[in-house]
């Protein structure tokens, strides 16, 4: 197979000869485009051992690589064109161009991908027109780092990944009842006593078989500094990925009150919680809780410069409302009807704090139950209703329904030969048939669906290397789905995939390769 380029273009054709790179290949650069030519350049020089000498023009006169900007193209999208005489890639801004980039990088043969030069290799570039363009605006993954922390190096390696695939958006799951993972200057607590826990829930008690829930009596930890962080931004901004964060509130917030009890609704000493699951230890609804958080999301944004950030919002249960008579007195006053309400009024807060410093709130779909935030964009999890609810009612959403894009699923019919996974399985077909837009939503609602997200959470992945292995190659197959073009048949698919595995693997990524799965089934959702 000449080209076995994963998303597929939307428009390919085979054209003629191939261009073959050799040391005599310029790189010729126009306006906006240096950035996007060094980084193609360093990743070209590293296994092939040619220079690329760099030059400014558009007119690449022969065994050239020529990068150009071309607004008339539209957003994201990008143009290429391979010949015997070399390769030009117009985008039409610079984020479409860099996608051609990778694209580029894919036509080359799988050990373009080396870290070091390989002895007697050629470089040939198959002739093509390619004009592409993505589906949605919103092309995303989250990584959670809460329950098993992964370091710089590991979200790194990933958005590499993500960019190479023409995926946008990379959600990093921050916040938890089982870890705290971000510094926060002005509340040392929350990452000195937040960010660990003394063990991890290994095996959930069984009843039926007398069984006591299982622990590995061992410690975890680790956040990530600012400049931690920073450096996370700026990597995946020059490869024109948007990394949104989440601080989860009102719920899923057991390792800020361990850092500082007074959050919580009882003022009990609690401890960074080391079980899975829905826990009902919440936030109060104090005065001082708001503006703890202001600040929480006040060194947030000045870390974060992307329009979104996410605050949860989801599985938050109201029994310690209910009975909090601080929280009750709170309701009265508000003329609040119910506790969902109250969640309503806390998420709000947020969301005009957010609003007055140019963010968009993002959160779970409960953010929905007692009344939507203005200008809140909805994550449609628990099936598909939340976002079809939201689209309809005006308010963007991004489509990321359990169980087919949740990624820490079981991927096939031997779990066995896997990472641990949770029921129900998710195999690549059902990953690769699903599509992001709800038929029930008419043109006017389906122009709110932004985009598409698959999620790993990673309470049963304890290392990089299982988490790679339980995303791949789900995520590639993902890809398409974002990508939005998917013409062909899911076994042309499949060809495609065998030569972009090779690319994974010199790349040092764990794809997993058990036994071939069958579709696979559908249960109540897993949080």
């Amino acid at each position: 197979m000449k080209t076995a380029i994963v998303p597929q273009p939307v428009d390919l054709r085979e054209v003629g000869p191939d261009f073959l790179l050799n040391a005599e290949t310029r790189l010729c650069l126009g306006d906006r485009t240096a950035g996007i030519g060094r980084l193609l350049r360093e990743r070209l020089s590293l296994a092939t051992g040619f220079a690329f000498s760099t030059g400014e023009g558009t007119d690449g006169n022969g065994n050239a690589i020529v990068l150009q900007i071309d607004e008339r193209l539209g957003e994201s999208a990008y143009e290429l064109l391979v010949n015997s005489d070399g390769v030009r890639i117009r985008g039409g801004d610079e984020a479409g161009l860099f996608h051609g980039t990778q694209t580029l990088t894919q036509l080359l043969p799988p050990q373009i991908f080396r870290r070091t030069p390989v002895p007697g290799a050629t470089w040939p570039v198959p002739g093509v027109e390619i004009s592409d363009r993505p589906r949605f605006a919103w092309r995303g993954m989250m990584l959670d780092v809460s329950r098993h922390f992964f370091g710089v190096e590991a979200v790194l390696k990933l958005i590499d990944i993500l960019a190479l695939q023409r995926m946008n958006v990379l959600h990093l799951h921050l916040t938890d009842d089982q870890g705290w993972r971000m510094e926060i200057k002005r509340y040392p607590l929350l990452t000195e006593v937040g960010a660990w826990r003394a063990s991890s829930m290994i095996g959930r008690a069984d009843e039926s078989r007398d069984e006591p829930t299982r622990y590995d009596m061992a410690p975890h930890g680790g956040f990530f500094t600012q400049e931690d962080l920073r450096e996370i931004v700026a990597y995946a901004t020059s490869r024109y990925i948007t990394v949104v964060p989440e601080i989860d509130v009102p719920g899923h917030s057991q390792a800020a009150i361990a850092a500082y009890p007074w959050l919580g609704n009882t003022g009990e000493q609690l401890q960074v919680w080391t079980d899975w699951g829905i826990n009902p230890h919440v936030l109060n609804v104090s005065d001082e809780t708001l503006a703890f958080y202001q600040g929480v999301f006040e060194e947030v944004v000045s870390v974060f410069p992307g329009v979104f950030v996410h605050i949860g919002g989801d599985e938050c249960p109201k029994d310690e409302w209910r009975t909090s008579p601080t929280a009750q007195t709170r309701m009265r006053e508000l003329g609040l009807a119910d506790e969902d309400q109250l969640q309503s009024w806390f998420v709000r807060q947020l969301g005009k704090f957010l609003t007055a410093r140019g963010r968009r709130l993002v959160g779970w779909d409960e953010i929905l139950e007692g009344g939507l935030a203005p200008g809140a964009t909805v994550m449609s999890w628990r099936g598909e209703a939340g976002g079809i609810a939201a689209a309809r009612a005006g308010h963007d959403v991004v489509m990321a329904p359990d169980p087919v894009t949740y990624l820490y699923h079981q991927q096939s019919d031997d779990p066995g030969t896997e990472p641990p996974g949770v029921p129900p399985q998710v195999d690549l077909r059902t990953v690769y048939t699903y599509d992001p837009v709800p038929v029930e939503l008419t043109a006017a609602e389906a122009r709110h669906v932004l985009g598409t997200q698959c999620q790993m959470w990673t309470e049963f992945v304890v290392s990089p290397r299982q988490m790679q292995q339980m995303v791949f190659p789900r995520l590639c197959a993902f890809s398409e789905v974002a990508w939005g073009n998917r013409g062909g048949s899911f076994e042309e698919f499949e060809s495609r995939l065998r030569v972009h595995v090779e690319r994974l693997r010199v790349l040092d990524v764990a794809v997993f390769s058990g036994r071939k799965a069958h579709a696979g089934s559908t249960s109540e959702p897993t949080p």
